[in-house]
């Protein structure tokens, strides 16, 4: 039998290399950009074309590479970060396996221009595939400048599956949020398409927060400090109002180096304890200095994922400071007491003389005589101490209560709107119980409809053919209101943004992540515009590149909003009318969601509670 094992080239070694460390246009200015901040650069340029198709390119001022360093850089498991294995937990520089670069030239045309100080000319290097096209002197500027074009241009497959340009933009901004936030000391820029998204200046961690995330935000950050002999943890966590269901920025960094880490985050979690409803996550940027050989960062080729030595006395140090920062800040909700209705408190002073209460008795009053003016008998008048009388009515028992009473927000033309034909219940007189159920009777028994549920799955429906056919109706603002977004939510925005047009919004791009809202879904009164968009944005799932399912995003985060809160009193009418429309669709049982909109009470079972 022949020998049948071989060494693989290196060019195909690459690019097997290449699948764990190049998955995407972000990956490549992950790499890029963490080299420069190695090569001690102060300023660091990302150019973007078509999300990272045509050109990734990063500009830094660093120390720049010699001509041998510069070929040299390119071969497998080629570093100047670690000679030793013991190295590896000494590790203060964002690289060390020496395979980024590589990888990059293995799926990519790369062209690097770098130069030292002490040269006084630069060299220029064309890598395609693995392979040196070529190689020559060139005038440069110290530092480095990498050109990445047509990445993937020889692995079909992977460029095929890239989701949209403005995924992987998003991508690409959320990995540069990270590193920039991880070095505010540096400088940062960032463009796409000749537009220049992000220009960070150098400044301190906070700083680089509200650079990036805005002022807003700032404003809610508590600061938080604790320095032990295992580290040093630093940083800030959002007040409670600051809490978001989903979108809340979560950043966790060791040493320079972006983290993600679950264990960590239901410490922070837990420190909000009953300050928070269920299901709200608060925003935080906390920093932990650890000695390095007291970490592994050599777990994922990423380098996203960190093993601590002292994981749990790590977790207690870390809630400790969190609820130490609470308390220090006063951060506990204030409750907001409605005070419009209350009475006066009298404020006792000392040239005041107090007097007894009065009593006043009239003996004319007869509770069985036809009230004067028209007022129900049981009606009496008193007169309080200081002379004022007011009005005690008896409760009027003759309409029977139904919940609490609430405006309707269900706004409908039934004569225009109500379908010819549905399948609900055969009869027309409905009851509402408690406020939230709609009971009705059908063959089997007693039906009862969740009336929140049954208006946010018309209201669902009625989205979708709107965006289908852009012919959402719009209800104007009497005041337009300006909308400021964060870079990863500008360019969601910017896939969405028609979505939002066809269900009424009428939105006007002013500046990049800079929108005047004029016009709001009817429907939605009621709601903040500014929570309203932003409360979408964070539920829109950015990978999704197929428009049915963000259309279904949309309308499916809409209706959730836009339904009637639980509570509303409905008349015979709009009773009448959602059931028409409940039934009317398509799946009248279940919400967007999958949850029950209605359930049946069967005959059998009222029989049972009579025996």
């Amino acid at each position: 039998m022949s020998d049948i094992i071989r060494l693989l080239p290196d060019s195909v070694a690459n690019q097997i290399a290449a699948g764990e460390v190049i998955q995407r246009p972000s990956s490549v200015v992950k790499e890029l950009v963490e080299n420069a901040i190695d090569a001690e650069a102060s300023l660091v340029q990302v150019y973007i074309v078509d999300a990272g198709r045509t050109l990734i390119q990063v500009i830094d001022n660093g120390k720049g590479m010699s001509e041998t360093d510069a070929r040299l850089a390119f071969e497998r498991h080629a570093t100047s970060k670690i000679a030793a294995a013991a190295d590896l937990f000494s590790l203060r520089t964002m690289g060390f396996r020496g395979e980024a670069l590589a990888s990059i030239a293995a799926v990519a045309q790369v062209e690097l221009r770098t130069r030292t100080k002490e040269q006084e000319l630069g060299i220029s290097l064309q890598i395609e595939g693995s392979r040196v096209k070529a190689q020559e002197p060139v005038s440069c500027p110290v530092g480095a400048n990498f050109a990445v074009r047509n990445l993937f241009f020889n692995v079909p497959a992977r460029r095929k599956f890239l989701k949209s340009n403005q995924t992987e933009l998003s991508n690409i901004v959320a990995e540069f949020e990270r590193i920039a936030l991880a070095h505010p000391a540096l400088a940062f820029k960032l463009f796409n398409n000749d537009a220049i998204l992000l220009d960070l200046p150098a400044s301190n961690f906070r700083q680089r927060i509200s650079n990036i995330f805005g002022r807003k935000l700032n404003n809610r950050l508590l600061p938080i400090e604790a320095e032990t002999e295992l580290a040093t943890i630093s940083g800030f966590v959002g007040s409670p109002e600051a809490a978001r269901k989903k979108g809340a920025q979560q950043f966790f960094f060791t040493n320079g180096r972006f983290m993600r880490h679950p264990y960590f985050a239901k410490a922070v979690s837990s420190a909000f304890e009953r300050l928070l409803p269920e299901g709200e996550q608060v925003p935080f940027f906390i920093r932990f200095d650890v000695p390095p050989e007291r970490i592994d960062v050599n777990i994922h080729p990423t380098k996203t994922e960190i093993k601590f030595q002292d994981e749990q006395p790590l977790w207690q140090i870390l809630l400790a400071a969190v609820r130490e920062g609470l308390g220090r800040f006063s951060s506990i909700p204030s409750i907001d007491f409605d005070t419009a209705n209350r009475p006066e408190m009298p404020v006792y002073t000392p040239e005041t003389m107090a007097r007894p209460p009065q009593i006043h008795i009239n003996t004319d009053f007869n509770p069985f005589a036809a009230p004067a003016g028209g007022q129900k008998a049981g009606s009496a008048r008193r007169t309080n101490a200081v002379g004022t009388s007011n009005s005690v009515s008896t409760l009027d028992i003759d309409a029977p209560s139904v919940g609490p009473v609430r405006q309707s927000s269900l706004n409908f033309d039934a004569e225009a709107d109500s379908p010819k034909e549905t399948n609900g219940p055969a009869t027309a007189e409905y009851l509402q119980f408690l406020g939230r159920y709609i009971v009705a009777t059908v063959s089997s028994g007693l039906m009862f409809v969740d009336q929140h549920r049954a208006h946010e799955r018309v209201l669902y429906e009625r989205y979708r053919q709107q965006i289908s056919s852009s012919s959402g109706i719009s209800q104007g603002l009497l005041f337009p209101q300006e909308l400021t977004l964060q870079p990863s939510d500008a360019v969601r925005m910017g896939e969405l943004l028609e979505v939002f047009r066809a269900v009424g919004f009428e939105m006007t791009e002013e500046a990049p992540g800079r929108y005047t809202i004029r016009g709001i879904p009817s429907g939605t009164e009621g709601l903040e515009p500014i929570a309203l968009v932003q409360g979408i944005l964070s539920e829109a799932d950015a990978q999704e590149a197929i428009r049915q399912n963000i259309t279904d995003r949309v309308a499916r985060s809409l209706a959730r909003r836009a339904a009637m809160p639980v509570g509303v009193s409905l008349s015979p009418t709009e009773m009448s009318y959602l059931m028409e429309q409940l039934f009317a669709g398509t799946t009248p049982g279940y919400t967007p969601d999958g949850l029950p909109v209605l359930a049946v009470l069967p005959a059998a079972d009222i029989d049972n509670l009579f025996k």
